[in-house]
C-alpha cells in the first residue's frame, strides 16, 4: 500500500520556512543572496495573497527609498508558467514599478501551493502595520489551517507565547468591538480589559466616549453592572417648549416625532418613526410638497 507523501510545509516546519522568508532587511554588510535578476514584467503577484490593501502613501515612501538605494532585499518567487509568482515581497514589487525599475533581484524557491499561502500569512505578521485583530486572525489561520501550535508560532516568529495567546483572546470579542480595534478607536489593551465582561460592546462605547486609558478601562470592567449604570450620564431633561413641539408635530403627522436639540447651540436632529410603508409613503409625499412650495 502506497504511503501518502507528507506535506512539505508542516514537514519542514515553520523555522525552515522562516529561514527562507527573511522578511527583515539584512545588515548593511551582510551578503545578499540573489539567484536571478529578472524583468519586472515577468513577475506577477500571488492571487491568494491574504493582504489586499496596500497603502499608497507607504508605497510612495518605499519607492523613494528604492530610487535612492535600490531593492535591498530580493523578492522570493517560484517559477510558474512562463514567469515567476511572488511568494514574499509584493510591496517591493509594486514600489519598484512606481520607481520605474525594469528588473528586480529574486530568490527562486520550489514551494508548493500550501507553503506559498503559509509564507504569505507569516510575511504579513512580520509587517509592523497590522492591527491587533488582523494579527490575531493570521495566528488563528496558521493554527487552524496548518496545525501549528502557539508554542511553535512563538518560537518561529520570535514572539512570546503570552503575546500570541492575548491576541487570540481578542477574537472572542463581539464583531463591533473588534471593529473598534481595527479602526484604531481601541487599543488591544483596552479590548483585553473587556473580554470577560457581560456587555463588552456597551463598555467599549463608554471607553471611547470618555477617552479612558487602559487602566481606567480595566477599573470600569471590574465594576458591577449596577455601579456602571448608576455612573452612566443621564440624558438632559427636555424643556417644555421642545416637548410641546414634539407633541404638535406628532399630532399633525400622526407619527412619533423626537427632537434632540444640542444644549447651548442652535443645532439638533428630528427623528420620525413610521410603523408601515404607507406611513413612509405619506411622509415622502409631505416632504416633496414642502420642497415644491419652497
Amino acid at each position: 500500500m502506497d504511503r501518502k507523501p507528507e506535506r512539505r510545509g508542516l514537514g519542514r516546519g515553520l523555522s525552515a520556512l522562516m529561514s527562507d522568508l527573511q522578511v527583515e532587511a539584512p545588515a548593511q554588510d551582510a551578503p545578499r543572496r540573489v539567484d536571478l535578476v529578472i524583468p519586472v514584467e515577468k513577475i506577477f503577484p500571488n492571487p491568494d495573497q491574504p493582504r489586499r490593501d496596500f497603502d499608497p502613501a507607504a508605497l510612495e515612501d518605499l519607492a523613494a527609498s528604492i530610487r535612492q538605494k535600490g531593492v535591498i532585499q530580493p523578492l522570493i518567487v517560484r517559477a510558474k508558467g512562463e514567469g515567476y509568482e511572488i511568494v514574499a515581497g509584493e510591496r517591493r514589487w509594486r514600489a519598484a514599478q512606481i520607481a520605474q525599475l525594469h528588473e528586480l533581484p529574486v530568490i527562486v524557491r520550489d514551494f508548493d501551493d500550501i507553503e506559498v499561502i503559509e509564507i504569505a500569512i507569516i510575511e504579513n505578521i512580520q509587517r509592523a502595520d497590522l492591527n491587533a485583530i488582523e494579527e490575531a486572525l493570521a495566528y488563528r489561520q496558521l493554527m487552524d489551517r496548518f496545525g501549528h501550535t502557539q508554542e511553535k508560532l512563538a518560537e518561529a516568529l520570535s514572539k512570546s507565547r503570552s503575546h500570541i495567546a492575548n491576541l487570540l483572546r481578542l477574537l472572542n470579542l463581539p464583531a463591533e468591538v473588534q471593529g473598534f480595534v481595527r479602526e484604531g478607536k481601541l487599543t488591544s489593551g483596552h479590548a483585553r480589559a473587556l473580554i470577560t465582561t457581560e456587555n463588552p460592546a456597551e463598555l467599549a462605547r463608554q471607553v471611547i466616549a470618555k477617552g479612558l486609558s487602559v487602566r481606567e478601562a480595566e477599573k470600569l470592567a471590574k465594576q458591577p453592572d449596577r455601579v456602571r449604570r448608576a455612573a452612566a450620564p443621564r440624558p438632559a431633561e427636555k424643556d417644555a417648549d421642545t416637548r410641546a413641539l414634539e407633541s404638535d408635530l406628532s399630532a399633525n403627522l400622526r407619527m412619533a416625532v423626537k427632537i434632540d436639540h444640542e444644549a447651548g447651540g442652535e443645532k439638533g436632529t428630528i427623528s420620525i418613526r413610521y410603523t408601515s410603508l404607507d406611513e413612509l409613503d405619506l411622509l415622502c409625499r409631505l416632504l416633496s410638497n414642502i420642497r415644491q412650495e419652497a
